[in-house]
């Protein structure tokens, strides 16, 4: 078992210059994947703009599909801030090894038809250009309405806004958690589809707590992580077994209570994980 420390402060989002040519796509929704697939067909250089979810798994199916890939990030470490710099240096060397090239701590300062030019001067061939970041909860419908906001849309434990009749599940939804008493917007479908079939109960008139514990998966080539709680913070990182042999379970602790738990092909205590913090559906 070992131990690693906290999480670096997180890093604000940020505008993709020249995002209205037409070889740059924004990664928001299906017909922008569409869009992504058929552009491949004839392309063969592409930069990822994003080293978190979005740009890692976008980077995995561009070069499964036998695309020359880079993505460029202002991290240290993909996935550092949300997983911890262990996984970080092990989903990094998993890309590379399957032929992905990172430019780290640093931004895109130009785009041009077949180059992305960076903020530490490094010039980027590329014919197809992905952004997989600055994703933000669409609340302006809500704040026209008059819903309370406050980093999403405010719901009580049935998922109720300010506004008596009026739910709100998903994305823009930031619920109390029964596991760690603080509030969360989840942007994971799981915790979406469960959000909107008990906010569909309670406006029929039941009286049902959200009190599912928020879960996600992420592949990464042959590698499927499974992340169950949630931690924005944490005082240490426990692992069980070896990342490096795709066998571990992490515990990501804080105040002494285990906030959340990422097991690499352990289904089985991922499972117990979720039960043991409130339950699993």
């Amino acid at each position: 078992m070992r131990c690693c420390s906290p999480p670096a402060p997180s890093r604000s989002s940020w505008r993709c210059p020249a995002a209205d040519l037409p070889h740059v796509h924004y990664l928001r929704d299906l017909s922008d994947s569409s869009s992504i697939i058929a552009a491949t067909a004839h392309t063969k250089c592409a930069v990822v703009i994003g080293a978190s979810f979005i740009g890692l798994e976008a980077a995995a199916s561009l070069r499964a599909r036998g695309l020359e890939v880079h993505v460029v990030a202002p991290d240290q470490r993909p996935l550092e801030r949300i997983l911890g710099p262990e996984i970080g240096d092990f989903i990094r060397a998993l890309h590379e090894t399957h032929g992905v090239i990172f430019h780290l701590g640093t931004k895109p300062k130009a785009i041009t038809a077949d180059t992305v030019t960076l903020e530490n001067g490094e010039q980027v061939a590329a014919d197809l250009v992905v952004v997989g970041v600055g994703v933000r909860p669409a609340v302006q419908l809500a704040e026209q309405a008059g819903l309370a906001i406050d980093k999403g849309v405010t719901v009580d434990q049935y998922l109720q806004t300010s506004v008596p009749g009026i739910y709100a599940a998903g994305d823009i939804a930031r619920y109390p958690d029964a596991h760690s008493g603080s509030r969360l917007r989840i942007e994971h479908w799981d915790v979406a589809l469960w959000q909107g079939q008990t906010a569909a109960r309670n406006m029929l008139g039941r009286r049902e707590a959200f009190t599912a514990v928020p879960f996600f998966w992420s592949a990464h080539y042959d590698v499927t992580m499974n992340y169950v709680g949630h931690a924005e913070r944490w005082d240490r990182i426990e692992i069980d077994g070896s990342i490096q042999d795709h066998d571990c379970t992490l515990r990501y602790i804080a105040d002494e209570r285990v906030r959340a738990v990422l097991t690499i092909f352990r289904d089985k205590e991922s499972l117990q994980a979720a039960v043991a913090m409130g339950g699993a559906r």
